[in-house]
């Protein structure tokens, strides 16, 4: 609650994948609006259980760097068990949300628990942990396909999923750059590092490769002239912006970069939205 922004990363995709079904299949808007607000929910829920699983396998990290010794693990304000506890409410409340769902979409959605409780240890073994919490952190663009059509519509859902890995990789690497030194001395790695001074011209590559691939899904799925206008059009202004302007070396640059993507989620949903609004109407 405290940071939202990994909620609103975690629900974009969602949201996306909600409306491109709801689109295709012109679901009632009571329909869509209900899926909208199960998934908002299960991104607060399952955020949150993110975290507690970080935190738990990141303890004797978070000891040594000054930025993180203070959180409640690291400090010794809570012990394990306590964690561990919490993370099965959480966990729990979770699965509640995810029984609300039919039951292709329980089994879709549970198989990506393993992504979830894999990624903080990928940091430790490989210098692309941000292609792991890709992985994981777009799931609901599956998922949101299957919940309003009771199966994955592959097609239109894999190039959405894939240009969001994309577009994880490229925020998660902004982000990851204020906290370098960090890992450095901690001994952990990530995309920031390995990429160090080509990392604008690569993030242009991701950038495109994401515009290019939720251009692709729309195609697929017979998305309106709003959807290219918007949601692609307002896609690449915003990261052409983000490569733009932000400065790798300065901690306050990267973390205002990496939160505004909060807003290219949104950008990307408003032409999703306006598409499936005219169609509900009757005026598409």
């Amino acid at each position: 609650m405290d940071k939202p922004i990994g909620t609103w990363l975690l629900y974009w995709p969602c949201a996306w994948g909600i409306t491109m079904a709801a689109y295709s299949s012109a679901l009632p808007v009571t329909s869509w609006a209900w899926n909208l607000a199960l998934f908002g929910t299960g991104a607060l829920v399952m955020r949150g259980a993110g975290c507690t699983i970080n935190d738990m396998w990141d303890r004797k990290i978070d000891q040594k760097v000054e930025r993180t010794k203070l959180r409640p693990l690291a400090s010794g304000e809570i012990v394990p068990f306590q964690a561990l506890s919490f993370l099965g409410l959480q966990l729990s409340v979770g699965l509640g949300i995810l029984t609300q769902l039919n039951w292709y979409s329980i089994f879709l959605g549970a198989s990506s628990l393993s992504l979830v409780i894999a990624y903080p240890l990928m940091k430790r073994i490989t210098y692309w942990p941000q292609a792991v919490l890709g992985l994981a952190f777009n799931w609901g663009a599956l998922l949101g396909s299957s919940a309003v059509l009771g199966h994955c519509d592959w097609a239109v859902a894999l190039p959405l999923y894939a240009g969001s890995v994309a577009w994880t990789i490229a925020y998660d690497t902004i982000y990851a750059h204020q906290d370098k030194t960090d890992d450095i001395h901690a001994g952990v790695k990530s995309t920031a590092l390995l990429f160090a001074d080509k990392t604008r011209p690569i993030l242009a590559g991701f950038s495109t490769s994401f515009v290019g691939l939720l251009a692709l899904s729309g195609w697929l799925n017979s998305q309106g002239p709003a959807f290219y206008l918007l949601s692609v059009g307002g896609a690449a202004a915003h990261l052409a912006w983000q490569l733009r302007t932000a400065d790798l070396e300065t901690r306050e640059s990267c973390w205002k970069v990496f939160k505004s993507n909060r807003d290219l989620g949104a950008i990307v949903f408003s032409g999703l939205a306006v598409d499936y609004a005219l169609l509900s109407a009757g005026l598409m």
